[in-house]
């Protein structure tokens, strides 16, 4: 599932090509691209999901109930998804205002919700963009992550 929303926002998204609003077209062009149709409906189904929680009425985590200095604590099947590293960038990213708490949420509530055994900081990255990308007003959070993403060492590591 998680290829085929690297595939979606890569060639559609992020190149800025129009998507079919017809479901069915744009199942058949992923199926042409090689992905498995049960594959194709979970990722749009995440894609949808993703959609609602931009909607105040149906997001919980636009709320103005946790304070800028709270913590968040993890639940087990969290720490089970997100390992010291992701859970470390997710605390990194809203020290440096790429995440605040909404948006801190709705990247853990998608995580969550992939179906994958494999899970590492990479593909964390990947999701905070998506969710940035879909959330209005985080264009400034959404370039700052694409740096993040996209940013190669320079020099030698120590």
């Amino acid at each position: 599932m998680f290829d085929i929303l690297m595939y979606l926002f890569e060639n559609l998204v992020y190149h800025e090509t129009d998507i079919q609003t017809d479901q069915d077209a744009l199942t058949e062009e992923l199926v042409r691209a090689g992905f498995h149709r049960e594959e194709i409906y979970k990722a749009l189904d995440w894609l949808e999901r993703l959609a609602d929680l931009q909607q105040t009425t149906q997001n919980p985590y636009l709320t103005d109930s946790v304070q800028p200095s709270s913590t968040r604590i993890y639940t087990c099947k969290e720490q089970l998804r997100l390992d010291t590293e992701c859970r470390g960038f997710i605390l990194f990213l809203e020290r440096i205002n790429v995440l605040d708490s909404a948006t801190r949420e709705m990247v853990i509530d998608r995580v969550m919700e992939l179906d994958s055994t494999e899970f590492c900081v990479v593909d964390l990255k990947w999701v905070v963009l998506m969710v940035l990308f879909n959330v209005p007003g985080q264009e400034q959070a959404y370039e700052q992550m694409e740096e993040l993403l996209f940013e190669v060492p320079e020099g030698f590591l120590h």
